[in-house]
């Protein structure tokens, strides 16, 4: 019996925090198999909940934890108090967000792996990226995100074309609402999201500049840029990088959306 099929009836789900317990070893066996050659990275675990999942990654790596609910942060002080003893698991109480800021979470190349509630998913995705030690998470979201965060082109939002230019992003699988407790209203996914580039120096602009081009996802492209750049120059980068006027945001390939940026910013 793991960890949170025991303590399930001592210590409740928090509406609040968005709480839902994996309590399926299958699937937390194949989130397990899932994770890269960790051989001189760290690992970051975001809401360790009452600690099955961590329990199966202290197996194999030492492990920085942040937990956000002092009721689970005492339990996992004793549930793994032998872990803490020796250092292979440190422990951190507080949210994690405020513990990010401008700061890393690592002073070293890390990976996060995390099971986290729709309300902060976009959040840490965004301060993931943002994060230059950060290099890539396995993370367990709402199915509806995890389709966001790969979707094809003429499906594109803003956070699938940031995913597409930054990272290597797919669905690993599918988890059902059985395999938490309580079940959640939804179907999740586990993504494993890889960097592909140096993030420094570009996330922040990327992102303000997405958040322009898809401000009205209905409209042409260029002329949600209007409102923000000088009419003249955006005429000749859309030439020069011969794309169409016409176009909407969800449109333009990731990748073109990336050189316009670029070309922009210079």
């Amino acid at each position: 019996m793991g960890l949170a099929q025991k303590m399930v009836g001592y210590i409740k789900a928090k509406k609040y925090f968005g709480q839902n317990f994996l309590t399926d070893t299958t699937v937390i066996d194949k989130i397990i198999q899932s994770m890269p050659d960790m051989r001189g990275l760290s690992l970051v675990e975001i809401g360790p909940g009452l600690g099955d999942l961590t329990k199966a990654l202290l197996g194999r790596y030492a492990l920085l934890a942040y937990e956000v609910d002092e009721d689970l942060y005492e339990h996992l002080k004793i549930a793994f108090k032998e872990e803490i003893k020796t250092g292979q698991l440190e422990l951190i109480f507080g949210d994690v967000m405020e513990h990010w800021q401008d700061k890393s979470l690592k002073n070293s190349p890390y990976w996060i792996v995390a099971n986290i509630p729709y309300y902060i998913t976009t959040p840490i995705i965004h301060k993931a990226y943002e994060d230059t030690n950060c290099i890539g998470m396995i993370l367990m979201v709402q199915k509806e995100v995890a389709l966001k965060l790969t979707a094809p082109p003429l499906k594109y939002s803003s956070l699938s074309v940031l995913a597409s230019v930054l990272s290597d992003t797919r669905i690993l699988f599918d988890v059902p609402k059985e395999a938490f407790n309580p079940p959640p209203k939804i179907i999740s996914s586990v993504v494993k999201v890889e960097k592909k580039r140096d993030t420094e120096g570009i996330f922040r602009g990327f992102k303000a500049y997405l958040s322009k081009a898809f401000k009205s996802p209905g409209k042409m492209l260029k002329k949600n840029l209007s409102n923000y750049y000088d009419q003249k120059r955006l005429f000749e980068v859309f030439n020069e990088l011969e794309i169409d006027t016409n176009l909407r945001p969800h449109e333009l390939t990731a990748e073109l959306h990336f050189r316009l940026f670029n070309s922009l910013a210079d």
